[in-house]
């Protein structure tokens, strides 16, 4: 019994320096971030204000605009893409300093943020397909309308709604909006009036049907009450930037007739094979981050599924009771809604930061841990329970009984479902861009808001998990015929 106490004390020992690593981490990374850098988030798929170049590098009106003024006011930033709702999640919990995300500024907007002087106007517009038919909001009733989260453009769409009687779909990205409308899945989307234009004149088959309404303008923001002094930084730097003419540069790069022409101009080999040759720095960086992340997390899974698996059979009742409490809450919780509670909703209440890549692997440690226990257990309560008592009656105590009698057989059990489970993994890290994460799928999202290609890029991305899972499948397989040689 002795023995079995201290069995149970090491495995939550366990449990507490496995937390406590994760945790030390995310605060050493927030020392090394707090010393030096203003953290910013922005959106990457929202051209011509923050989009990735053909050489895949981050630019557009926000981005050169953050850049100089931070150059002018003698500070630095790291600039976040991490998409438009995840900005403004992580600005409310605190995880970023900053944001600049063409940004409309809004009474309601105004209650979470504070905005600083506002640096280019807009206003909302309606797209459609050219030969849909729709030619005002009245054409609306009974039809399907896309609009992004979070958007101001949304949020005047959703106002006019029960006036026109349409129905609203939701898209995290703008090119998955328009998209919908160019499939005609939707009849019509909203979207700010220069993102638009831009759209439209670099290829985008649609057309502006309604003059731009509910005039407002974009502001850089900050959580309400914090980081003043970054956001009078800015407030100065862009008055500098207006004055010495670099403010209009910046514009006319972007939005002159000179850019847009070149932008049309621009023939880009839009084959497989190009599209491969152009974004292959991206793809393999994305792809490299989402085996990281799935390493990693498989090895952290493993551990805590393992520990809350033998915990679950431990003749111990409160034991027992807790693996089974943690199994069922973490199997229980939706992948998506687990991680952004972790990113988002704990820093909010604690105030601590916990950088993307520590959020997602907390999430899926505890996640992919709560399946693996599961079947830790079954495999370990599917030997013969006579193996355990022959075990005791040879004179062995419970731990040398598992170690050498038990767990042995029961490993050869749950091999298939490890295997399962490492697969799952893979796939799963995917659902982890919700938090501006890089992995293979962001970075799929990030290329099409440039080009357009959504048909090639994501056969490209599909094959390329596919090949991985299939590499991994045959590893496994390959194991597990060493293990049962």
């Amino acid at each position: 019994m002795l023995k079995n106490k201290k069995w149970l004390l090491l495995v939550l020992l366990s449990f507490v320096a496995l937390a406590t690593g994760i945790s030390s981490y995310g605060s050493s990374n927030k020392i090394k971030a707090d010393e030096k850098t203003y953290q910013i988030g922005t959106d990457v798929t929202y051209p011509p204000f923050e989009f990735a170049n053909n050489q895949n590098k981050y630019v557009g009106i926000d981005i050169d605009l953050m850049k100089e003024i931070a150059n002018e006011e003698g500070f630095k930033v790291n600039i976040k893409p991490i998409g438009f709702n995840a900005a403004v999640q992580s600005l409310e919990s605190g995880q970023i300093d900053g944001m600049i995300a063409g940004t409309t500024i809004t009474p309601a907007r105004k209650q979470k943020m504070d905005f600083s002087d506002p640096y280019f106007k807009t206003g909302v517009v309606m797209a459609v397909s050219p030969k849909s038919g729709i030619k005002d909001l009245k054409d609306l009733k009974g039809k399907r309308v896309a609009i992004k989260t979070g958007t101001a453009a949304a949020a005047y769409a959703q106002k006019l709604q029960s006036k026109y009687g349409f129905k609203t779909v939701t898209f995290d990205d703008s090119d998955n909006m328009y998209s919908d409308v160019v499939n005609k899945n939707s009849v019509a989307c909203f979207e700010d009036a220069p993102v638009m234009q831009y759209a439209i004149r670099t290829g985008v088959k649609l057309s502006i049907a309604t003059k731009p309404a509910q005039g407002g303008a974009y502001g850089f923001a900050v959580k309400k009450g914090q980081n003043q002094e970054l956001l009078k930084k800015f407030n100065e730097g862009l008055k500098k930037l207006k004055a010495n003419g670099q403010y209009n540069k910046i514009v006319s790069k972007y939005l002159g007739k000179k850019a847009i022409k070149q932008q049309k101009e621009q023939k880009d080999d839009n084959s497989i094979f190009g599209l491969l040759k152009q974004n292959w720095g991206a793809l393999m960086g994305g792809l490299q981050q989402t085996l990281l992340l799935t390493v990693v997390a498989i090895l952290c899974a493993t551990i805590f599924g393992v520990l809350l698996g033998l915990l679950g059979v431990m003749p111990n009742k409160l034991a027992n009771g807790v693996s089974t409490i943690i199994i069922y809450i973490f199997r229980g919780l939706p992948l998506l809604v687990l991680a952004l509670f972790i990113y988002s909703g704990v820093p909010n209440l604690t105030g601590e930061k916990i950088p993307a890549f520590i959020a997602g692997i907390i999430t899926l440690t505890l996640n992919e841990g709560a399946y693996t226990a599961a079947f830790v257990k079954g495999g370990i309560k599917a030997v013969d329970s006579g193996q355990m008592e022959a075990a005791k009656s040879l004179g062995l105590p419970y731990w040398k009984s598992m170690r050498r009698v038990i767990l042995p057989q029961g490993l050869r059990i749950m091999i298939p479902s490890f295997i399962n489970q490492f697969i799952i993994t893979l796939k799963d890290t995917s659902i982890l861009s919700i938090i501006g994460i890089l992995e293979l799928t962001q970075t799929g999202k990030i290329i099409i808001a440039r080009n357009f290609e959504g048909f090639k890029i994501w056969a490209i991305v599909a094959l390329m998990y596919l090949i991985i899972i299939t590499l991994l499948t045959w590893l496994s397989n390959w194991f597990e015929k060493r293990m049962n040689a």
